[in-house]
């Protein structure tokens, strides 16, 4: 059985493509299995169709907590620093951050983080110390190998990118929410996307809460041969406190961020045709464009497809489970996050997609599906028709 099985709309008409999206992606909320959804869809550097539908606290202003789709965004930073040469992929992180160099972490390099094969992916950092730059120096400290850096991969869901920041601000000077805001997000006009959010800005965000029963070991075997999922450490709890006012105004750059889809879906846009000159093409084209990690989930078995922090779609029959559909092109490239969040975009339809929920579905299997059948009918919107750009 595919976990991830889904079907386009069927048809290459644009117009139907687009309403079978929009159908699909409301779907839970219709039936009460969702409080809420919101998604966009861009191509040439505009949003051209959207909705938010449910429980909202602000319409279509609404943000949402987007999870690992923030690691993109911090990355988008790293590379910018990749072309000045104040950084470099073979680089070891500890030149740069000689705290981290404790326990023989002395030997990772800048490419091993962005790419998940660091060996700290459990690395332990309490949310109650995220707001502290002591705190986090102290963590890197004590922080140990769990294997020999470089030689396998496992998802770093949010040591990684603590080193990212820390990187950021040693070389940029400021504190890595500002030093990104400055950046990417204010050059691209981006006013919704942030790194966190101060606690009195929480009101207009539709804030998670959890839904739906766990699948079944039953369900699990059917689908995947196994009884259950590690979760690792994104459990249910540590998504709700992510979400949290302390935890929510430090920004966690490997899930902190908050967005309205429609930013985020331009936040890919300024990647697809970067009018504002932000990125060297080179790195830019490397970063989004170039596989560099081949090595296989150790719980789900398929290759991570990952370029510099951002995951490519593949032409291998796997991009459904990396979260891009059936629709999309190899070339395809982006990050989802937590509780089915996706967003991507496609070098060849110049599609860029979001869609994001505030409903924490516990049932896995179901959420993946969901996953799947939203992006699989985005990616059709675009299906056979270029991009009018270059």
């Amino acid at each position: 059985m595919d976990v991830t099985s889904g079907t386009t709309s069927g048809t290459s008409d644009p117009d139907d493509a687009l309403a079978a999206l929009e159908a699909r992606a409301r779907r839970e909320v219709d039936a009460g299995l969702l409080p809420s959804c919101q998604w966009a869809i861009a191509r040439d550097g505009e949003v051209v169709a959207g909705a938010t539908v449910g429980e909202v606290p602000a319409g279509d202003d609404t943000r949402y907590l987007i999870y690992s789709c923030t690691k993109a965004v911090v990355a988008s930073a790293i590379w910018q620093l990749l072309a000045e040469g104040t950084l470099r992929l073979d680089q070891r992180v500890a030149e740069l951050i000689p705290e981290f160099a404790s326990n023989g972490k002395d030997v990772v390099t800048v490419e091993q983080v962005l790419l998940h094969t660091a060996g700290f992916p459990a690395a332990p950092f309490v949310p109650e110390h995220w707001g502290s730059r002591e705190a986090r120096l102290a963590a890197f400290g004590r922080w140990r190998l769990d294997w020999e850096p470089g030689t396998r991969f496992q998802y770093h869901a949010s040591s990684a990118h603590w080193v990212l920041a820390e990187l950021i601000e040693r070389i940029d000077g400021d504190d890595f929410r500002q030093a990104i805001a400055r950046r990417v997000l204010h050059p691209l006009g981006l006013q919704a996307l942030a790194l966190g959010a101060p606690e009195g800005e929480r009101g207009g965000i539709a804030l998670p809460r959890h839904v739906g029963e766990p699948a079944t070991a039953e369900e699990w075997e059917e689908a995947l041969g196994i009884s259950s999922f590690d979760v690792g450490e994104v459990t249910d709890q540590a998504l709700l406190e992510v979400a949290e006012p302390g935890p929510l105004a430090a920004g966690l750059p490997g899930g902190g961020g908050v967005s309205t889809a429609a930013d985020l879906a331009r936040f890919y846009q300024g990647l697809l045709h970067d009018d504002g000159h932000l990125w060297d093409p080179a790195v830019l084209a490397d970063a989004t464009g170039h596989v560099r990690n081949h090595f296989a989930d150790p719980q789900t078995g398929v290759p991570a497809n990952r370029a510099l922090a951002v995951v490519l779609a593949g032409d291998d029959g796997r991009a459904a489970m990396r979260g891009f559909g059936h629709a999309t092109s190899p070339l395809a490239f982006g990050h989802g996050g937590a509780g089915g969040q996706i967003a991507w975009a496609d070098p060849v339809s110049g599609l860029s997609f979001a869609w994001f929920t505030n409903g924490l579905d516990r049932h896995y299997l179901r959420q993946w599906r969901r996953t799947s059948g939203i992006a699989s009918r985005a990616g059709a919107v675009g299906a056979g028709e270029p991009s009018r750009r270059p």
